[in-house]
């Protein structure tokens, strides 16, 4: 396999680091996708913690910053709703001000406005289902798998 060769590349700090500013340059990185990609250039715990450091200190790492546009993204793109957001935030190793910081950036009215549009196109799909409990039931699980808030699915599967 000619890609072979590119995975078991080895780096010195040196070689690895502007590699990692074009990385991080690219897209918004959290700090555990950056060390994991140190890893693979086969660098260890050290020296990946050293080349973190110089990459926050010029800005080219910023978990807030990175915690907020995941956020922000992932709920324009997915839909996502904040449970599921903090959830896989958290997988990623953020800290819980960034998390809260990022979940209060998403606005309270699109936030609202998205579920209540999910909610319709859900049972648009369930046109078909007599059953009313198996329809509330579908719908609040479909929501639920979202990521959004108990009581704001239970409030919106509530006014079927």
């Amino acid at each position: 396999m000619p890609n072979d060769r590119f995975m078991h590349q080895q780096f010195t700090p040196q070689q690895a680091l502007p590699k990692a500013k074009h990385y991080c340059a690219y897209q918004e990185r959290c700090h555990s996708e950056v060390a994991e990609k140190l890893y693979g250039y086969g660098l260890n715990k050290n020296e990946s913690a050293q080349i973190i450091s110089t990459l926050i200190e010029e800005n080219y790492l910023n978990e807030e910053r990175f915690a907020i546009q995941y956020a922000g993204g992932h709920f324009r793109s997915k839909h996502w709703g904040r449970v599921k957001i903090k959830y896989e935030l958290k997988m990623k190793g953020v800290s819980a001000y960034c998390i809260k910081k990022a979940l209060l950036a998403i606005d309270d009215e699109a936030y609202n406005n998205t579920l209540k549009r999910l909610a319709e196109l859900k049972l648009a799909t369930l046109k078909s289902e007599k059953n009313r409990f198996i329809k509330k039931r579908k719908l609040q699980d479909h929501l639920l798998v979202k990521g959004f808030e108990n009581d704001l699915v239970r409030e919106i599967v509530n006014r079927i």
